[in-house]
């Protein structure tokens, strides 16, 4: 019986959810999946209540959305607080913007139908997407998703938007204790490979990196022996520009994508 990808080879997972599923996926090509979550996830509550009420009882003229999560628990919420029907009809009665597929389908789910998605998913894409629309004066919410989106909101404010941010949650720091066993993992080689399944844990990462001084042996463990895996473009990109050139990627995606693709590469080797 021929072996399996990913035999006895330690896999680094740096997600914050959906562990189970991947380790699974993990163990079934051989693996041995190694839990380190590079992020965490803090809700916003009172805050997220009043922006809400904000944006229900004002013109909005467009809405732009970044992540599925994100609209989830907006609408989530909205419901909890009694603002469901008023939030939905106020982004009915816009024009709706959306940065990749998850969003789209999300929002597919209430009966709307985005005007403008971002081929590629990635902020510059919806970016690029965005560059014809007169945004002069127009009344704009942003959701964002964790983390700021400083070319998305200098954009629009150069183009005249008036811009507003919502933030239904925000990435917390991982702890000390999770990052600094990984950096010594990583430069030890003792595992095979770290994935990678948002944009966030990757600068939080190598924040941590670079404040201990270890970014030089990081990038030649990367370079070397470690397989850097990202689960779509964004992540791929942002480890691009912490200077990882080797990164692994699928073509869709998916977690389960990010897993499959990576038992393919290393069947090659």
């Amino acid at each position: 019986m021929a072996e399996k990808a990913l035999a006895n080879k330690k896999i680094v997972l740096c997600a914050s959810r959906k562990i189970e599923e991947m380790s699974a996926l993990i163990a079934k090509q051989g693996g041995i999946p190694i839990s380190r979550p590079a992020q965490g996830t803090m809700f916003f509550n009172e805050e997220l209540k009043q922006q809400l009420y904000e944006i229900v009882n004002e013109q909005n003229d467009w809405f732009i959305f970044t992540t599925g999560i994100g609209v989830e628990t907006l609408i989530t919420k909205a419901k909890e607080w009694g603002m469901k029907e008023a939030l939905l009809e106020a982004i009915r009665q816009a024009h709706v913007a959306v940065r990749g597929y998850k969003t789209m389908n999300v929002l597919r789910t209430y009966g709307i139908s985005p005007h403008i998605t971002a081929d590629d998913g990635t902020t510059q894409g919806l970016i690029c997407a965005l560059e014809d629309v007169e945004w002069k004066n127009k009344n704009v919410v942003v959701q964002l998703y964790g983390d700021s989106a400083p070319s998305l909101k200098q954009f629009l404010v150069n183009q005249g938007a008036l811009y507003k941010e919502v933030w239904p949650y925000l990435h917390t720091p991982p702890t000390l204790d999770m990052m600094e066993p990984l950096i010594e993992e990583i430069i030890s080689r003792s595992v095979q490979a770290v994935c990678f399944t948002s944009a966030i844990q990757v600068r939080f990462f190598f924040s941590f990196v670079n404040e201990r001084g270890h970014i030089r042996e990081i990038k030649r463990a990367f370079d070397e022996d470690v397989v850097a895996v990202a689960v779509g473009k964004v992540t791929k990109e942002a480890l691009h520009e912490e200077g990882v050139a080797r990164v692994i990627a699928p073509a869709h995606e998916r977690m389960g994508a990010m897993i499959v693709e990576l038992a393919q590469y290393f069947d090659k080797q």
